[in-house]
């Protein structure tokens, strides 16, 4: 996948076979193998070129890398407490990437607040519960669901949730 997420393009077996070959001695045939299972997993499309296949990535390597995070985050009995060990393990620069990341979001969020009537990018609707029958004591309509956005911080649309487009992480 490192191979694919570099060069950003459609790839061919031959050239990530010639890439990996300046570094260490690989057979054509396992460079394929790896190839096809990453294809079988969901991780890369791939084209018929000719007799070969062109192999693209599905996920950017950041949605690969949250998606790692969020599932081992989400298996912690205790989230709070795996959140405080990792921010523990962090350096000086991580915790830094981390304000930023932290600033960007809390910046989508105001910038989505001050403009609701423009999405940031098309998304799946959310499913929302029926409103509920008229009361039959009182005759009026219960209250329509809040248009309000919830509470909870949203994920960035690549992190959302796993689909055939984004397939557990290779190696999981």
């Amino acid at each position: 996948m490192t191979r694919v997420w570099q060069w950003n393009r459609p790839v061919t077996v031959r050239e990530v076979l010639e890439d990996l070959q300046q570094e260490r001695s690989i057979a054509y045939t396992t460079v394929m193998t790896v190839m096809d299972n990453l294809h079988q997993k969901g991780w890369v499309r791939r084209e018929a070129e000719g007799r070969a296949y062109r192999y693209t990535a599905v996920s950017t390597r950041a949605a690969y890398s949250a998606a790692l995070m969020n599932e081992a985050w989400s298996t912690s009995d205790n989230p709070a407490a795996a959140l405080v060990a990792f921010f523990g393990m962090m350096s000086a620069e991580q915790r830094e990437a981390l304000r930023d990341a932290v600033r960007v979001v809390q910046y989508d969020d105001e910038s989505a607040a001050d403009t609701p009537a423009e999405p940031r990018e098309p998304r799946e609707p959310r499913a929302q519960a029926p409103a509920e029958p008229p009361s039959a004591a009182s005759g009026e309509p219960s209250p329509e669901p809040s248009a309000e956005p919830s509470a909870e911080p949203s994920a960035p649309p690549e992190a959302e949730g796993r689909s055939a487009e984004h397939p557990r992480p290779p190696g999981r």
